[in-house]
Order: C-alpha cells, then sequence, then structure tokens
C-alpha cells in the first residue's frame, strides 16, 4: 500500500479537528499540519494523533498554509483536507484502493457534501461539490491566491464516487464569522484589480450581480428544494457582492 500524507492547515479548530482525524487516522502514513497561530486546543488534539506541526502565522488566504503542509510531506501520496471535514470508510477504502492501484493519474477529484444549518446541502449548486483533493508527491500545488481555488495538477485526473463530508455550517454565528473574513478578503482582491466606486460599479454589484446569483443559485440550480437553508444559502452567497463592494468603498474613502 502507498503510503499517504494527510495534510492540514489549521487556526482555531477545536470545535472540528477530532473528528477530521479520527477519519484518517487508520490510513494515514503520515499527518502534516500547518498552524497559523490557534488560542484554543487545536494544537493538542494534533499531538494527540501524532501530527507533525509547523506553526506559523496566519494569512487572509490561508492555501498559503496548506501549500506549507504539503511541502513539508513526504508520502506517495497527498490527501489535503480541512479541519471541519471528515473521510467517510467508503472514500478511505476508495482512496487506498486509487492510490494503491497502477494507474497513469495523477489526481482525483472527490465530491463533497457541505453541511449547512441543519442540513446538507442537495441544489443551488451546492454537490456534487467536486474538489481536487488527492494527487501524487510532487504532482499537486495550490495556486494561493483565492480561497476558492482548487489545486493545479500536473498530468491525468480521476473522479472518486463516494463522499467526503463537509461538516461546515453547524451554527450560523460561525457562519457569519467566515462571510464576514471573506467579504474582507473579496474587497481587497476588488482594489488590487483596480475596480472604482462610481455609478456603473454601484450599479452592478449592488443590484445586478447579487440578483443575478440568487437567480441562479435558488431558482435555476433548484435551491429551493433545500428548504430554508437553501434559501439562507443562496441570500447570503448573493450578499457577498454586495458587501465587498461597500466595504471596497469605506476603503476608498479612508484612502481619500
Amino acid at each position: 500500500m502507498k503510503k499517504i500524507s494527510v495534510v492540514l492547515a489549521v487556526y482555531n479548530e477545536e470545535d472540528n479537528l477530532r473528528n477530521c482525524l479520527e477519519s484518517i487516522k487508520d490510513f494515514a502514513w503520515e499527518i502534516v499540519i500547518v498552524d497559523g497561530g490557534s488560542k484554543d486546543k487545536t494544537l493538542d488534539i494534533a499531538k494527540e494523533f501524532g501530527a507533525k506541526i509547523i506553526q506559523t502565522n496566519n494569512p487572509p488566504v490561508f492555501h498559503i498554509n496548506k501549500n506549507k503542509a504539503i511541502d513539508a510531506s513526504h508520502g506517495d501520496w497527498i490527501l489535503q483536507l480541512d479541519a471541519d471535514e471528515v473521510v467517510t470508510e467508503d472514500l478511505a477504502e476508495e482512496i487506498e484502493r486509487v492510490t494503491s492501484s497502477k494507474s497513469d493519474i495523477n489526481g482525483y477529484w472527490i465530491p463533497r457534501k457541505n453541511f449547512f444549518l441543519g442540513r446538507y446541502l442537495t441544489k443551488g449548486g451546492q454537490y456534487p461539490d467536486y474538489t481536487l483533493r488527492l494527487y501524487r508527491q510532487g504532482s499537486g500545488r495550490l495556486p494561493a491566491k483565492d480561497v476558492h481555488e482548487q489545486a493545479e495538477v500536473s498530468g491525468k485526473v480521476g473522479y472518486l464516487r463516494n463522499d467526503l463530508l463537509h461538516e461546515r455550517d453547524k451554527v450560523f454565528s460561525e457562519y457569519l464569522k467566515r462571510f464576514n473574513r471573506y467579504t474582507d478578503l473579496l474587497a481587497s482582491q476588488l482594489k488590487e484589480k483596480g475596480v472604482n466606486v462610481n455609478r456603473i460599479s454601484f450599479f452592478s454589484y449592488i443590484f445586478v450581480k447579487p440578483l443575478f446569483w440568487f437567480f441562479k443559485v435558488f431558482v435555476r440550480h433548484k435551491g429551493f428544494m433545500d428548504g430554508f437553508p437553501g434559501f439562507v444559502f443562496a441570500f447570503f452567497s448573493s450578499l457577498r457582492f454586495p458587501v465587498s463592494y461597500l466595504k471596497l468603498w469605506r476603503k476608498y474613502e479612508n484612502r481619500n
């Protein structure tokens, strides 16, 4: 069986990390964790599982720390996870099978089920939420430019069948914290792209983009079938456009 390195970038994940590591402990050859300065019991939990721990700062684009974990790994294959993700038994067996087989595939997309306000979302473009997380050593890396980017893998890639569970937003307050951090980052990216505060951009980011996105998620992709959680997800994912724009406007005013 090939050696599998499980790598994570974490920050204050004591509520999630144990379930994640429990789900991979039986097949992980090594666990590499880059910690961004956790103040809770995250590191204590990591040590219980014999993880190799690298301590650093917590950059806005946390994929920078994911790359540090990738670089510090030494297995034949790398499985990159977030602390709030759980590998099911079926997925674990599939990962062991494909990494041990003779194949020229260098990476695999994994279907992911996202938990949001009491249920796993199945519509609204949220399932299957494929994510490229499993790749041969030396074949995969993250661009580290955006929080929603995928890894770049050289060579052929395939698809796994079994789900990765994303225990993302168990309570709404945690979602709001993440939403605030994400819109801060989006505002900075808008500034870097040279988006100016004017009538055209105001109309686009306050009205056009959020309305289009809500229709796409809630109607076209049938987010309404996920009930109230589906509505809240569609609404707030649309709200990121005006919120990030208003944060940009505040930065623009402060600059002047």
